[in-house]
């Protein structure tokens, strides 16, 4: 039987999961990543420890199957989106911390590109929305502040890519430098028509086309590990950023299907066919992903910065619970928040405000509130903001979703689900395998492997743990998120 290794290199953890030919887990290792700080609204990683991390998690995968190498067909890649790395082409180490996704330390470059016009176009072709979020700003940050690295780069010394890309020259011994059109997709460089990076946007942010990976299809040989790492060659065959990995890994494969994960931070991804639709500049469009030999497909986004962090915050920057698991308990003493609302805007708002310098909000406090009443608004705030985005993609897609499908670390509170059916007034399907970005990275690899030889070959209909049905009439529902909103406002900007 030949085997599947899917490497999932989260934001806050690396993970391997070696699947067999049925689609069933066969093991799972996890390395924990240090989050690094250096100022307020910074967030770095250092990309050595994401390397070897992953590495050690594949290792251990492998060791806790007992199976041999020479049965594992293929590795799949899923990864932190839009995270930028720069390293030495012949070395492959990091030439300064990779920054993070979450980082806002390119705000005012992002106002300056906005005061200079550039919004529409950068729109226009990308599908996305100026915003630290993306790339494109963090590489210019590197490239103007980090000593000696724009002429290594016109030298053709450094590359760059997301970690995706980094994961892959690592484990090639640098023979494959290349990024799939779903990451590519994410760094407000590639043209979403083309699949091309953009002359015009690599001259305006000022990027040497040099340090740029080739882009390939999410599904298909993109690379061969080299022998050092696992004893033997092994074809990387399947590549897709997270969100984009779970989407699959959820089987919404047709037009019209949606899932959000609740991780870190909570995206919501609704598959829109062959064509992208028309930018709003509420929501991103963005590339699902592109199996060799077929057209691309692509998706339209939401991305809530703040949904897991949330959690981690109450646990470690207030120290209010020991565990992330005693949210749920604590929240369901109280019967309400007491008139509480958190605004989460830590690092910022992402959709469908886009603002960011907004900052976190905690309101209608009285000598009343406990720690129990924050701890069911901070839940509540993760739901209202994936309620925010969904209402967001219903009106700009005009696609009444029926269902929303969940997954991610988040979705096994039972609560929050139950807070998210309720506001959403649709039900909530939990699958009963949750962690669906490193099944969708399994199945993008096994389908360019052979291992299957197409999506009828998957189980399409994944197997639902338990359906949340809304409970509260519309009305409430409506008035919650009028609340919820006008909290919004005083935190905006």
């Amino acid at each position: 039987m030949p085997y599947v290794l899917a490497l999932d290199q989260g934001t806050t953890s690396s993970r391997a999961v070696l699947y067999d030919q049925t689609g069933a887990v066969v093991s799972t290792a996890r390395r924990d990543l240090r989050q690094i700080y250096p100022q307020p609204g910074w967030v770095e990683h250092d990309a050595d420890a994401i390397w070897a991390g992953q590495l050690d998690a594949a290792r251990e995968a492998i060791d806790l199957a007992r199976v041999d190498v020479s049965h594992i067909a293929c590795i799949g890649i899923t990864n932190q989106r839009e995270t930028t790395v720069v390293w030495e082409r012949d070395t492959g180490r990091p030439i300064c911390n990779a920054i993070v996704w979450q980082d806002r330390r390119t705000a005012g470059a992002c106002d300056a590109l906005r005061a200079a016009g550039h919004e529409a176009m950068i729109r226009k072709a990308t599908g996305l929305v100026i915003d630290p979020y993306f790339s494109a700003t963090k590489i210019r940050w590197v490239l103007d502040h980090v000593a000696g690295v724009r002429d290594r780069a016109l030298r053709g010394e450094l590359c760059f890519g997301t970690v995706d890309s980094y994961l892959i020259h690592r484990l090639t011994n640098g023979r494959s430098h290349v990024t799939d059109v779903s990451n590519a997709s994410r760094t407000m460089l590639l043209d979403l028509t083309s699949l091309n990076w953009d002359a015009g946007l690599m001259r305006l942010f000022e990027i040497p086309p040099q340090m740029m990976p080739r882009v390939t299809d999410s599904s298909g040989v993109v690379g061969v590990t080299d022998a050092r790492w696992f004893g033997r060659e092994i074809p990387i065959t399947g590549v897709a950023g997270d969100q984009q990995a779970a989407l699959f890994g959820q089987a919404c494969v047709e037009r019209g299907m949606a899932k959000n994960t609740y991780g870190t931070g909570c995206f919501t991804l609704m598959h829109v066919g062959v064509q992208p639709p028309a930018p709003t500049g509420r929501l991103l469009n963005t590339v699902a992903w592109r199996r060799a030999g077929r057209p691309v497909e692509y998706a339209v986004e939401g991305s809530v910065f703040a949904g897991g962090s949330v959690v981690q915050w109450l646990r470690d920057g207030l120290g209010i619970i020991a565990s992330s698991t005693d949210i749920e308990p604590l929240a369901l003493s109280v019967r309400d928040t007491g008139g509480v609302t958190f605004v989460p805007a830590f690092t910022g708002l992402g959709a469908p405000h886009w603002d960011p310098h907004a900052r976190g909000l905690i309101c209608g406090l009285t000598r009343g509130t406990t720690r129990a009443h924050l701890a069911r608004a901070a839940l509540e705030a993760i739901a209202f903001q994936v309620t925010d985005v969904i209402e967001t993609m219903r009106g700009d897609t005009g696609v009444d979703l029926q269902r929303l499908r969940v997954d991610g670390g988040g979705s096994v509170n039972n609560l929050l689900l139950q807070i998210q059916a309720d506001l959403l007034g649709v039900p909530i399907e939990r699958p009963r395998d949750v962690e669906t970005t490193a099944r969708g990275a399994a199945y993008l690899a096994g389908l360019g492997a052979g291992v299957w030889n197409d999506v009828t070959d998957l189980d399409t209909e994944p197997q639902v743990d338990r359906v949340f049905e809304p409970s509260i009439s519309r009305e409430e529902a409506r008035s919650r998120m009028d609340a919820w909103r006008r909290a919004v406002g005083r935190a905006m900007a």
